[in-house]
């Protein structure tokens, strides 16, 4: 019997279009692990020793300056009609270390009127805080 060189075919050259699912089903494993460890530290909680602070939280006014915009550009404060221009100041004495405002803007007045309402109250050192109510339902339904 003689031997003889067999020639390969086209077929026999193809690439193998098999998937090596060994690397996969390591990976796989690894992270349930992972997971499996994670899930008993958050299931038990760490218990974690926080150092003492000495720190006092900032008194706030018992009684906080609302500004309110109306959709006709009109301006209060406390429920009291203002000038643009004496924000700042009635802001400054009613609490002279921590000057804020909050700000309640009704949802039709121009944007001009809040922008000076901001800058003047910014130049003359006046936190202002933003107020919405709010939402009544889910955006993202």
């Amino acid at each position: 019997m003689s031997f003889m060189k067999r020639r390969s075919s086209l077929a026999d050259q193809q690439p193998l279009s098999e998937i090596n699912v060994t690397p996969f089903v390591d990976v796989v494993l690894v992270l349930l692990i992972i997971f499996m460890i994670t899930a008993a530290v958050v299931e038990f909680g760490m218990q974690v020793g926080v150092p003492a602070t000495t720190s006092a939280t900032a008194a706030r006014p018992a009684k906080p300056n609302v500004v309110q915009i109306a959709s006709d550009a009109r301006l209060f404060y406390d429920g009291q009609p203002i000038n643009v221009y004496s924000i700042a100041d009635q802001a400054k004495s009613s609490n002279p270390e921590r000057p804020e405002i909050y700000l309640q803007i009704h949802k039709l007045a121009q944007y001009n009127i809040v922008a000076q309402v901001l800058a003047e109250c910014r130049a003359q050192g006046v936190e202002v805080n933003l107020v919405s109510p709010p939402l009544t339902r889910n955006p993202r339904s």
